[in-house]
């Protein structure tokens, strides 16, 4: 099997399993659970970070790739996981974190203490004659992307938090300590890697101010230099095992720039995730608003990279939920009045399409955003930045902001996975690090007694690895300007596959081709099925009928 058949499990370690009572989830916990993992049918499991950091961005802020957070576990937990999943054919996939270190790595204490070969391990400017930051660039996370390098009188580059400093990829000791980095956790038994915001890698030696009016993402994102980084990389490290598996996290990208990742000519990655789809409730691109999502978009932009990573042989990873994204039943489905039926139709959307599907945890069971009612119950730093720019910044009523918050935040993913209706949804027996809340009615005993979503997920893996014309088979849209469907065709070898997906909560009515009426329902959230030219879909209802 290649990275084509494999459907990828992502775990967020601190939210998944506590095992010894401190309200964070830890290696232990999710050793205790590789059997329900293993029932999944999955066959990799991507894991958050989980080394030494002092947690300003939940573990993307690492201080040391080579030991494991002590609020986690121990490298021998990492290894009995390892060796734990391997046992039912699971691989694990690390997240690399290598655009930037935390501001307690070794290599930032040394370059704070003046050591000039550290020095040029980050990005050390003079401020502008004017007195300003070396440039206008902007932190994704707010404020400028600039920080007071100690008591000099240079600033460091943090494109994240400040607590975040880049890496100056340009020096040829810091992608060889990089490759160290990778190298090791290879030899370990890993055998994928997830590379955070990869595509930002690029910037230039000669930095420059945005233009008044642009945005500074052009100068940094997807530039010509990543390329034969990311080739360099191949060559060093993963490019050596045949079984490795890899995707690159790329913020702002192309589909161009896409199809050069991962064609598998250029010896790059494996695929990338890209983010554009899960924009479109965005109002005027402005991710801090609350909107409804945009289906012709959400069409519009799933179908144009379908057909442009195809036509360049390039490869996507499918998606909707992640640890950075709110719950996507939330987004594009109505949990309220439809909750089975939009949980699994969104399932079926994205594991029957083109590209190697990931199920974020918790999503198997149709979790939800938290019913929060106050800041108060948020801990992301981006969320509470946020909340505060729309009120003494932007001037939105403080209720308004936090219900603009509350549609959009990472923490709605962070939640604890809900195992039970017992307290604190059998996540911990202690205080939980961030509260669950909807773990009464939905949880995986729940599920597993008398759920739909659960079995559901499980037989779209199933069809994954038995059915070539999903894992190989081209993609083709159909009736790409129904209103109310997102339809597709897969193909291979003469087999032929027509997937329906209604994506609101009232029938609707779709022409299908003659022979597709005399084929054979491969799959449907819907028990009872008719085949019929003029076919009628049901609320949020999914069918793949296959020829």
């Amino acid at each position: 099997m290649s990275f084509h058949d494999k459907v990828i499990y992502q775990v967020y370690p601190k939210s998944f399993y506590d095992s010894n009572g401190d309200g964070l989830g830890d290696l232990r916990g999710v050793i205790e659970k590789i059997p329900y993992i293993a029932s999944l049918g999955v066959d990799m499991v991507w894991f958050n970070p989980f080394f030494v950091s002092p947690q300003n961005d939940n573990g993307y802020d690492v201080a040391d790739y080579y030991r494991i957070n002590p609020d986690m576990g121990t490298m021998e937990d990492v290894e009995e996981l390892i060796a734990g999943l391997k046992e039912h054919g699971i691989g694990v996939m690390f997240d690399m974190v290598l655009n930037h270190v935390s501001t307690e790595h070794e290599w930032f204490q040394h370059a704070l203490a003046g050591e000039k070969k550290y020095q040029d391990f980050f990005y050390l400017r003079e401020g502008q004659a004017d007195g300003s930051y070396p440039t206008n660039w902007e932190s994704k996370f707010g404020g400028p992307a600039w920080e007071v390098f100690g008591d000099t009188d240079l600033y460091y580059m943090h494109l994240y938090d400040r607590t975040q400093a880049d890496l100056n990829w340009h020096n040829p000791e810091v992608r060889a300590e990089l490759y160290k980095v990778v190298n090791f956790w290879l030899e370990k038994g890993v055998k994928g890697l997830r590379f955070d915001v990869l595509n930002v890698i690029g910037k230039s030696e000669f930095l420059e101010d945005a233009a008044p009016g642009t945005v500074d993402k052009a100068l940094y994102t997807d530039t010509p230099r990543v390329h034969p980084w990311i080739q360099e990389m191949h060559r060093e490290t993963f490019g050596r095992y045949d079984d490795a598996i890899t995707v690159g996290e790329m913020s702002s990208t192309t589909i161009e720039n896409s199809i050069g990742y991962t064609n598998p000519e250029n010896k790059e990655l494996s695929m990338v995730f890209s983010f554009h789809h899960l924009k479109v409730d965005y109002e005027d691109g402005e991710k801090w608003s609350k909107t409804d999502f945009d289906f012709e978009q959400l069409k519009s932009l799933l179908n144009s990279w379908a057909e442009g990573m195809q036509a360049g042989n390039g490869w996507n990873a499918m998606f909707l939920n992640n640890h950075d994204q709110p719950r996507a039943i939330n987004r594009f489905g109505d949990p309220m009045n439809f909750h089975a039926e939009s949980a699994t139709m969104l399932g079926a959307m994205v594991h029957l399409h083109r590209g190697t599907p990931y199920i974020y945890m918790g999503e198997e069971i149709g979790m939800v955003d938290p019913a929060y009612e106050h800041m108060g119950d948020y801990v992301d730093v981006e969320a509470i930045n946020a909340f505060k720019k729309l009120v003494s910044e932007d001037g939105v009523d403080a209720d308004r902001a936090f219900e603009i918050v509350h549609s959009k935040a990472r923490d709605n993913s962070r939640t604890p996975m809900q195992w039970s209706a017992e307290e604190n949804a059998g996540f911990t027996t202690g205080e939980p690090w961030l509260r669950p809340t909807t773990f009464e009615t939905i949880n995986v005993e729940a599920e597993e007694k008398s759920g739909k979503v659960l079995p559901f997920y499980r037989r779209l893996v199933q069809l994954r690895h038995e059915e070539p014309v999903i894992s190989r088979g081209s993609y083709a849209p159909y009736q790409l300007e129904h209103p109310a469907v997102y339809a597709y065709l897969r193909e291979h070898e003469g087999t032929r596959l027509l997937v329906l997906n209604n994506f609101y909560g009232e029938e609707t009515e779709i022409e299908i081709p003659a022979e597709f009426a005399r084929g054979e329902v491969l799959i449907s959230n819907y028990d009872s099925v008719e085949l019929e030219e003029k076919l009628k879909l049901a609320p949020y209802q999914t069918l793949a009928i296959k020829l």
